[in-house]
């Protein structure tokens, strides 16, 4: 009996040592960030969740369509410090931070720095944030596509619509460079292209000298239009050189 109860205790050990190597493996928990009293974790504003923790500057940036001049010149505009924690401010505070970044231009934001100036629809200076910019951009796209002006066309095409070039920037595929397709087909496989104006004339190519021997000069190619020599006739003389005379 003793000896059966030992096959399976082995195992129970060697499972237990297992979990110990795995307990040692795992990264020790980050310590939690313990908020100030007083201070909000997460603020909701403009369909955003704000972490209450950032200064106004830095935490009105996070919202779509808010940039950091614009998240400035909106809290100086309302009265706040750009510096104060989002955290630490109180619901009417909150409120009227939210109506002037849904409308800067009630606050006495300048109009250059909306984005939406004379729109087209209305006339109005106006700033979109959030969903109601992401909704207005796509209806402004497909009224491009709509009319089929160049913009829309280029909107369809997926390629760059503001005038940049194609050559090098907005490719796709595994393609690296512009392959020269007429080079590579012109070249004899396994062998490189011939250089050009060799072996194009037939005939005239001279051929390899024997060992200790002098190369063989081009055979000559009748002119256009001579007439055949015939059978059993001499050679023409070579120009320049007259026959010899007999004695």
């Amino acid at each position: 009996m003793a000896g059966n109860k030992q096959p399976k205790d082995e195992p129970k050990e060697a499972k237990k040592w297992g979990k110990e190597k795995e307990e040692q493996k795992k990264p020790a928990a980050a310590p939690r960030k313990m908020l100030p009293e007083g201070v909000r974790g997460i603020v909701r504003m403009a369909e955003t969740d704000l972490d209450g923790t950032k200064k106004l500057k830095a935490g009105l940036a996070k919202i779509k369509g808010i940039g950091l001049p614009l998240g400035t010149a909106i809290t100086r505009a309302v009265g706040m410090d750009p510096d104060t924690v989002i955290g630490t401010l109180t619901d009417e505070q909150l409120a009227k931070l939210e109506a002037a970044v849904k409308d800067p231009a009630k606050v006495g934001i300048p109009s250059f720095m909306l984005d939406r100036q004379a729109d087209t629809a209305d006339g109005k200076n106006k700033h979109l944030v959030s969903s109601i910019l992401t909704l207005t951009k796509k209806f402004d796209i497909d009224g491009m596509k709509k009319i089929r002006c160049y913009k829309g066309v280029r909107h369809e095409l997926g390629l760059p619509v503001r005038g940049q070039r194609t050559r090098c920037s907005f490719r796709t595929g595994m393609t690296a460079g512009v392959t020269k397709a007429k080079a590579q087909a012109a070249a004899p496989a396994g062998g490189p292209a011939a250089a050009p104006g060799v072996g194009k004339t037939a005939g005239t190519t001279p051929a390899a000298p024997a060992a200790g021997g002098k190369a063989a000069a081009p055979a000559q190619v009748p002119a256009k239009g001579a007439a055949p020599a015939a059978k059993g006739a001499a050679p023409a003389a070579p120009a320049g050189k007259k026959p010899a005379e007999k004695k």
